[in-house]
């Protein structure tokens, strides 16, 4: 098979990056485009914005719940993707501010790929408790290949490892499917506060947001490559922006105001005695609870 022109006189890129040595940019137009100092600038800064405020309400959480002997880190991790989430805008600015550099480029795009992996864990711990799933892990090299033989199984890598992504973002709608469609022969084991009705909205609404994000992406990365002067619709910023940032912002405030800190609450020691609802009580919520311990309910 004989190569395509591009790969014959030097490795492909996106205009206005030079690359003399390795590592290279992906060929072909990419998701988002690369950022302009006109509009990315004041959209990466919005959504800085949004992120912090994300990262310091759930690092609020935390930090007011551990004041209270209550250790949840789902609520200190999210914050943590928040942080994430604010260095891959910062770094579209400076991408934007400084086009030619594409060692800017590859950061930019490998904090936006990489940091949603946290909500995903997220999202899959707060079914964990109600059925046991096995762990998972992935690895995606994306940038550097100059030969088109490699570049080909990169992609072909890349879409493997998307299409998992995917599959685990899905996941816990077919888990709370299986547990509410398949036959009780004893109650529910009740654990946190809230009704289990309350829990399902809260991973279902979640999981759809992931995996609509998840499967634009594969699809995107799935479909024919195109030149960087000529990207598809599903090219554009708006779509970067929606299915990365705007879904992901509503999965973190999703998890802030529907309390996933007391509804997912799982008492130490569950694990040992295997049941939750022997143990269900919440951490010391004021001066006057008894103990150091009072029952939270949330509706």
């Amino acid at each position: 098979m004989s190569s395509s022109p591009d790969m014959a006189h030097g490795p492909p890129g996106k205009p206005g990056i030079e690359a003399h040595g390795p590592p290279y940019p992906p060929p072909g137009a990419g998701l988002g485009g690369r950022p302009t100092l006109s509009v990315d600038v004041a959209v990466s800064a919005f959504f800085i914005a949004i992120f912090l405020a994300g990262a310091v309400s759930h690092f609020t959480l935390f930090r007011k719940n551990l004041k209270r002997n209550y250790k949840f880190i789902p609520s200190a991790a999210t914050g943590g993707f928040c942080i994430a989430r604010i260095v891959a805008n910062t770094l579209r600015i400076v991408w934007a501010a400084k086009p030619m550099n594409i060692n800017v480029a590859i950061a930019a795009q490998v904090f936006v790929a990489a940091g949603v992996l946290i909500l995903f864990v997220i999202n899959l711990r707060n079914v964990c408790f109600v059925l046991a799933i096995p762990s998972w892990d992935g690895l995606v090299q994306y940038h550097t290949p100059l030969k088109y033989s490699t570049s080909l199984s990169d992609h072909d890598l890349q879409l493997f490892g998307g299409s998992l992504l995917t599959f685990v973002a899905f996941l816990p709608i077919p888990i709370l499917a299986f547990i509410h469609l398949a036959p009780q022969r004893q109650p529910r084991d009740q654990f946190g506060s809230g009704s289990w009705s309350a829990k399902v909205i809260i991973v279902t609404a979640a999981a759809l947001l992931l995996t609509l994000g998840a499967g634009f992406r594969i699809g995107v990365s799935a479909s024919p490559i195109r030149a960087a002067t000529n990207p598809a619709w599903y090219h554009h910023k708006a779509c970067f922006y929606v299915f990365n940032f705007v879904l992901e912002a509503m999965v973190v405030f999703i998890f802030l105001f529907g309390r996933v800190d007391r509804r997912f609450f799982v008492p130490n020691g569950s694990s040992k005695v295997r049941n939750y609802s022997d143990n269900r009580i919440e951490p010391k919520t004021s001066d006057n609870d008894e103990e150091g311990q009072s029952q939270v309910v949330i509706p």
